[in-house]
């Protein structure tokens, strides 16, 4: 039987996953303590998306009790001494998963159906996400929403792991998302595209703590 990765040091809460480095560093200043990092390698060149990697990274390092998870670039989270790497199902067939584990990388994987839950707890993981919990327009997804109801059965089959709720969740949404049972609630829009970011990301954290899970 495989080993478990790294727990959290801390808890999960309010999760913005967002698409640069300097986002991740803005948000840790604005007291997040836990961001992932997105960056889609379409979008970018290799050398760009090292340099944003080490970045987040680094952010991460110089903030007391800050969870910088890295999405997707493995290789160069693990050759960076990243906190955490986030992965899709997809991911599970090609990533050296016994390197982050010896390297004590803290990881988190996305599921999507129990089935997918099922196998994602195989691998003993730091924390699971489910999702997406609404529809989202941000990236095509092959999957229907899971809804407030599932979300909390399939919070339940995830024990002993912390569940990570994302998709489609607006600053309105997160209070009863919170209220399923989850220990994090992640944010792709609700922060990035906001009027005022650091509004939005203070008022996420004062929602997150206002409903007992």
């Amino acid at each position: 039987m495989s080993a478990d990765f790294a727990p959290l040091v801390g808890r999960i809460g309010f999760y913005p996953v967002v698409p640069t480095a300097a986002w991740v560093k803005r948000l840790l200043g604005w007291g997040v303590r836990t961001v992932q990092l997105r960056i889609k390698a379409a979008d970018n060149t290799p050398a760009d998306i090292a340099a944003e990697v080490l970045a987040a990274i680094e952010a991460g390092q110089a903030v007391p009790g800050a969870q910088v998870f890295i999405n997707d670039h493995w290789q160069l989270a693990l050759a960076s001494g990243a906190y955490g790497v986030h992965l899709g199902q997809e991911d599970l067939d090609t990533t050296d998963i016994a390197a982050l584990r010896s390297a004590g990388i803290r990881l988190g994987l996305s599921t999507h159906t129990p089935a997918e839950l099922a196998r994602a707890k195989a691998v003993r993981p730091s924390y699971l996400a489910i999702g997406p919990i609404y529809p989202t327009t941000l990236k095509v997804m092959p999957y229907q929403a899971v809804g407030l109801e599932r979300l909390a059965e399939w919070a339940k089959l995830a024990v002993p792991y912390p569940v990570v709720a994302i998709g489609g969740i607006s600053l309105e949404r997160l209070p009863g998302v919170r209220a399923c049972g989850v220990d994090g609630v992640a944010v792709v829009s609700a922060v990035t595209l906001a009027d005022n970011p650091e509004q939005a990301a203070r008022h996420g954290l004062k929602l997150f703590d206002a409903v007992a899970p």
